[in-house]
């Protein structure tokens, strides 16, 4: 049997999603940039998807930029309102995505910024007196949080936190790669000058995302060499990519209710599955905490074992698909910087199982007694 629970590293491209994308690929070939019909057609097809997506955002559709990827859209936000808006001071936290951390961090290195990072506690929430505390200080500074973290599962207040934001006319931005298509977002409601998403993360297609800009919040380029994007893009425009997005947001949203219902069961069902057969699991962060968690994340700690360096590859010889921490360090050996600083003890296994709306509870009991099976080996082999 053949297993995938990897879903926040990517997930399965929706057939809905390939239909659209086909035609455009095999008919709509013209630049968007060009004048001519076949450039006209492409350039409609985007205008299209821009205002598909903020209608579903609440936005409006200049508020929408297209990127590569979440990572291009991350970059974009902070490098950008930095030089633009002249920023000298940054909040993050020590558990962010790396294109958020590794670029603040850049920055302070070349030292255009201060940085300072809020504190968190023992499960990895943040701190959000000490966010006020920082933010009260050095009022006008770049918020960079993300809304839900691709390791540990845990959800930030984005509400509240756009709040202090706005109170200290600090701007903010969070990353809601993890998020998007899996929650609602309203930006008419949310105090956020930044936010992203990635079409992969949502059963659409890789190399294609979008940065949302608040109204107000004027930032020069990131990218150079053309005037895409109402100039803030160069580059040919990712028109099939984009078109793709566009209707995996729609049916993420047109089935939202459902999805999240169903995975929340999946995820409830490993919870009690892996609290039963094994003795002595934990769940790191928030994780196994449904109400403060990313329902699509469960991220595991296993009790100490011999097997621990070899347990992704035996869960992987058994057809299971997971990862041990963030995908983006995978094949490394410098382990996850969201779970050292978590103080995770080194010699417990950990999992990050991820749910997608494609997966069963055939496949969540099978990947449960491989993992209990492998553990009971072990114990009768010692």
């Amino acid at each position: 049997m053949k297993v995938y629970l990897d879903n926040a590293a990517t997930t399965r491209l929706d057939p809905e999603v390939m239909e659209v994308m086909i035609p455009v690929m095999a008919e709509q070939y013209g630049n968007p940039s060009s004048i001519h019909s076949n450039g006209r057609a492409a350039r409609s097809l985007i205008e299209r998807a821009r205002k598909s997506i903020a209608g579903i955002l609440n936005a409006a559709p200049a508020e929408i930029f297209f990127t590569s990827g979440g990572t291009e859209a991350d970059n974009t936000a902070i490098r950008s309102s930095i030089e633009t808006l002249g920023l000298k001071h940054a909040i993050t936290s020590r558990i962010e995505h790396h294109a958020v951390l590794h670029t603040l961090e850049h920055l302070a290195k070349q030292g255009l910024i201060e940085l300072s990072y809020v504190n968190l506690n023992e499960e990895g929430v943040v701190d959000l007196q000490h966010l006020e505390a920082l933010l009260q200080s050095k009022p006008r500074s770049l918020v960079s949080l993300m809304h839900g973290n691709n390791e540990i599962g845990n959800l930030l207040d984005i509400e509240l936190t756009g709040d202090l934001c706005e109170k200290y006319n600090a701007v903010f931005h969070t990353d809601t790669v993890q998020t998007m298509g899996h929650y609602r977002h309203d930006l008419q409601k949310l105090k956020a000058n930044f936010i992203v998403g990635a079409a992969h993360k949502f059963h659409g297609p890789k190399g294609i995302g979008f940065l949302y800009v608040r109204p107000g919040t004027k930032i020069y380029p990131f990218v150079h060499g053309g005037a895409q994007e109402r100039n803030m893009r160069g580059g040919t425009e990712n028109v099939y990519g984009i078109v793709g997005l566009a209707k995996a947001l729609e049916i993420a949203y047109r089935d939202m209710d459902a999805h999240c219902s169903h995975i929340e069961a999946l995820k409830s069902r490993m919870i009690a599955a892996l609290s039963e057969r094994i003795e002595g699991i934990r769940f790191n962060g928030q994780s196994g905490q449904l109400d403060k968690s990313l329902y699509t994340v469960l991220n595991v700690s296993l009790p100490p074992s011999d097997m621990s360096d070899m347990l992704l590859f035996n869960l992987d010889i058994a057809g299971i698909s997971v990862s041990g921490g963030s995908a983006c360090s995978s094949g490394t050996d410098i382990g996850s910087h969201v779970l050292n600083e978590l103080n995770i003890d080194s010699e417990r296994a950990n999992v990050r199982f991820s749910f997608g709306k494609y997966n069963t509870f055939e496949e969540v009991d099978y990947a449960v007694n491989a993992l209990a099976e492998l553990y009971r080996k072990e114990s009768v082999a010692i």
